[in-house]
């Protein structure tokens, strides 16, 4: 065991403690996978990552350094919070990229490319796999959450490294009072990402505003960073919450991953613009925004503020 530098930011928001945490072992050089698995169980975030020197391959290709992310549960190939989170951490611990203004980080899904757009930096999400879920799964997550078929606007399934089972559904406050049932999501083995279209027309915002905000006094800590109105007038264009019992973790406050596979999706399919931002973790009174765009290339990128809360070093 020895002392390895160690910092705990907050991804997905520029003020401390309203984002999604990430733990981050800068060198997890010598580290068995066992090692790494204890310690992200230990943490109890819903990632930690352990940064290493690239491959081989990974060097001639660019590579900047290498990440490994875990769960409290399991290893995953990609994850986005993690990626952002680590790239924050990695830099401001000295790491020295290879390019102005982009960093390309190799992980379990190969290489993610990061550039810097403005006051934050964004991935470029993985290609995505995408099919109609079958349809005995669906109707059994519905139920899970509590939802019928035609509160679903439109469902898929979605694969960038991580998979998930995408729904759109008709009304932001339906989304913020789910409360699902942990252990069938679990026993399905499903992590699930529901989204709803926040609507911005005057008019509409005056019928939703009661509602949701009843919906939010019954599933947020009074702490929220908001209050009901502002979530009622909240500038993002899309609510989002992400439940992941089969890794261990029952609500993910804000998922770069699932957003990436999110705006994949919707943007293909018309439902939401090629330049949006994504609301995340209010119904665990956190305040995530997340800043998706699509390029010229049809490449979506997915970007976020990082706040760092915790420097030193931890004994591994």
């Amino acid at each position: 065991m020895k002392q390895r530098p160690f910092q705990q930011v907050d991804v997905f928001t520029d003020t401390a403690f309203l984002g999604n945490p990430l733990a981050v072992v800068l060198d997890g050089t010598g580290l068995s996978d066992a090692q790494m698995q204890s310690f992200a169980a230990w943490t109890q975030l819903s990632e930690t990552t352990f940064v290493l020197p690239p491959t081989e391959e990974g060097a001639k290709a660019g590579a900047d350094y290498r990440v490994r992310i875990f769960t409290p549960a399991a290893e995953l190939p990609f994850a986005g919070h993690p990626t952002l989170g680590t790239a924050h951490a990695w830099l401001s611990a000295g790491g020295q990229a290879r390019h102005d203004g982009q960093l390309i980080q190799e992980c379990g899904v190969g290489l993610v490319t990061l550039q810097k757009q403005g006051p934050y930096w964004s991935f470029a999400a993985p290609p995505l796999q995408r099919q109609q879920p079958a349809p005995a799964l669906l109707a059994e997550v519905l139920a899970a959450l509590g939802l019928h078929a035609n509160d679903v606007i439109a469902a898929q399934d979605l694969h960038n490294g991580p998979h998930w089972l995408g729904l759109l559904i008709d009304s932001v406050e339906l989304l913020l009072a789910l409360d699902p049932d942990q252990a069938a999501l679990k026993r399905l083995n499903t992590k699930v990402g529901v989204a709803a279209k926040r609507e911005h027309r005057p008019n509409a915002l005056i019928r939703r505003a009661n509602r949701e905000a009843r919906a939010f006094a019954t599933t947020a800590s009074s702490s929220a960073s908001g209050s009901a109105s502002n979530i009622a007038h909240d500038p993002t264009d899309l609510e989002v919450r992400a439940f992941a019992a089969p890794v261990g973790v029952t609500e993910d406050p804000v998922t770069g991953s699932l957003n990436a596979s999110l705006a994949q999706w919707l943007m293909a399919e018309g439902h939401l613009p090629t330049q949006y931002s994504a609301r995340q973790g209010t119904a665990l009174g956190r305040a995530g925004e997340v800043f998706l765009s699509q390029d010229t290339n049809g490449q979506v990128w997915v970007g976020g503020h990082v706040v760092a809360c915790i420097q030193g070093s931890v004994t591994l």
